[in-house]
């Protein structure tokens, strides 16, 4: 996250492809929500509520950067 102008495009490149998929912006809900309990159920007392806030930031900024870069997509389509 320390280099997000070199981390940002390949995320959106990764969102036009993921909208040519058929992924809806609900599946990214989803896939949040697993993400969160997989690491709660492998990492134990060691995810924190520091730890928690910090995936949650970080899976919102990469999910709100594919879906934005996937409606785009599909607008100019």
């Amino acid at each position: 996250l320390d280099r997000l102008d070199q981390l940002v495009p390949i995320v959106q490149e990764l969102g036009r492809r993921h909208a040519a998929y058929g992924v809806l912006d609900a599946h990214y809900d989803t896939v949040g929500g697993a993400l969160l309990w997989t690491l709660e159920m492998g990492l134990g007392a060691g995810f924190t509520p520091e730890t928690r806030e910090a995936w949650v930031t970080v899976y919102g900024l990469l999910a709100t950067t594919m879906k934005e870069a996937a409606r785009d997509a599909t607008i100019a389509a």
